[in-house]
């Protein structure tokens, strides 16, 4: 890009035109074919594996402390997996659907087909807690389908955005994919363009502006949001097993993911083992924190303090708080904002902890005596983005899985189920609006446009719908009214 088409401050006005600019090329593209689809995710693959050492660099330099092969996998290889998916299949997910018609439609020679067509400009708004796979992820549905894309990232991760708007400036015309960076004001104004659909990944608050800005032009929108997701420990289960797998979630990328459990149900009796086994497990896999590469920072001074002050609350309100720092190391004052892992055992419902998602490597621990008032808890609270339940008790699965509502499921494990391709993914009510991911995502950004073929005969007479109105109408009367 030029100058012109890529300003150091994006407006408004700018951002209104690069969106012309893309809607004009892709009208005038249309039809868009299978090979120009292709092509385009061949080169956002090649991008990613081309630059995935860049990438790494790049979210490093963002937090401090990241370790460079889970960025390599987080950000690469893992949207990399999507768009080989999606090239692989998009030939048979284009392919226009038959629909069988009734009676009389079907027997006098009408034919029907749904086709998904590509509905034009696509807005991505992304986080920074996976600042490129949440670009590439529902980039990849994007450009199966079909679309153009402009991409606002989060500032707050300025170094990954930076990076991102010159790889894609390098890959793509800017009529075809283009990255907007800039503060809260250019994310503002990105949500109130026109856009064809508008995908969020972010906070529910800001979820909320985003709708409300995208009303205005009856923009749909996709929204992923989070929330507290809970982690429900059957008696059935191994409490070794749940503990190395909920602590894996819990301490991914220092638990600064919207589907990481937020907090854990654990039956009464076996709350302390469940504790001492996922201490075990922390040391196991953080002998030390300061210095330790593999352990994440938390991503700046803002949230570093936010999560210290809720830990503090905890402490205060007589909680039983532990912080599982194996080597004993001062962490108070450390420029890379590590935070040890805490466990906070039988936390009041009333503290922030409990009332707001966490984001953070901070486990809050619930004791229970009967299912029932986990399922109740629950569903006393809005609709979480996932749930994970652990346990042999097929019975009781049923039960927890029939009678709550989530975004999304896992058993006996966490976080997987979002990163299967032949699955939705996508929040409920509070959690979030709308799913992608494989064709689902392919489904959610094309229009899904119905197709009638009449035959030679007049429909509207045999029916008796041609005035003036007589027995025949009488006859379809009868026959459609009966119950």
């Amino acid at each position: 890009m030029d100058e012109a088409t890529n300003p150091t401050s994006w407006t408004a006005e700018s951002m209104k035109a690069l969106l012309d600019r893309q809607r004009t090329a892709f009208l005038a593209e249309l039809p868009v074919t299978l090979a120009t689809r292709i092509d385009r995710m061949d080169r956002a693959i090649d991008l990613l594996s081309s630059n995935e050492g860049k990438i790494a660099d790049a979210l490093s330099e963002d937090y401090g402390c990241r370790p460079r092969d889970l960025s390599r996998f987080t950000e690469a290889a893992a949207c990399i997996g999507p768009l080989k998916y999606a090239r692989k299949r998009v030939r048979q997910w284009m392919r226009p659907e038959r629909r069988k018609l009734d009676f009389p439609f079907g027997p006098l020679g009408c034919r029907a087909h749904v086709e998904y067509v590509p509905k034009g400009v696509m807005g991505i708004i992304s986080p920074w807690n996976f600042p490129v796979f949440l670009v590439f992820l529902p980039l990849s549905g994007a450009l199966a389908a079909g679309n153009r894309a402009m991409i606002k990232p989060s500032e707050h991760t300025p170094v990954t955005a930076k990076l991102l708007e010159e790889l894609i400036g390098q890959t793509f015309d800017e009529t075809e994919v283009a990255v907007c960076t800039g503060g809260p004001e250019v994310g503002q104004d990105f949500s109130a363009l026109p856009f064809d659909h508008l995908l969020f990944t972010g906070g529910t608050s800001v979820g909320r502006r985003v709708m409300r800005a995208a009303a205005d032009n009856l923009v749909p929108v996709t929204l992923e949001l989070g929330g507290k997701s809970p982690v429900i420990v059957g008696r059935s289960t191994d409490i070794g097993r749940a503990a190395l797998r909920v602590t894996m979630g819990k301490l991914l990328n220092a638990g600064q993911v919207c589907i990481a459990p937020d907090y854990a149900f654990v039956p009464a009796e076996s709350v302390n083992d469940f504790v001492m086994a996922v201490e075990e497990q922390i040391r196991s896999m953080y002998p030390s924190l300061r210095d330790n590469a593999e352990y994440t920072s938390v991503v700046n001074q803002s949230h570093y303090a936010r999560l210290r002050e809720v830990v503090e609350e905890a402490r205060g309100s007589g909680a039983e708080v532990r912080e599982i720092n194996p080597a004993n190391e001062e962490l108070a004052d450390d420029p890379l904002r590590k935070l040890a892992p805490t466990l906070v055992i039988e936390p009041d419902d009333k503290l922030q902890l409990m009332r707001e998602e966490i984001f953070g490597p901070i486990l809050p621990i619930k004791s229970y005596r009967s299912i029932e008032e986990v399922i109740a808890y629950i569903n006393e609270r809005p609709r979480p983005l996932c749930l994970y339940y652990f346990g042999d008790d097929a019975e009781e699965r049923i039960r927890v899985l029939s009678r709550t509502t989530s975004g999304g499921v896992t058993v006996n494990d966490v976080l997987i189920h979002a990163l299967i391709e032949q699955l939705p993914f996508g929040g409920i009510g509070s959690s979030g609006m709308g799913v992608y991911r494989g064709v689902d995502g392919f489904k959610s950004f094309s229009h899904p446009r119905a197709v009638f073929t009449s035959p030679r005969l007049n429909l509207w007479k045999l029916l008796g719908l041609q005035p003036p109105y007589g027995k025949a109408l009488q006859r379809t009367l009868a026959r459609e009214l009966k119950a």
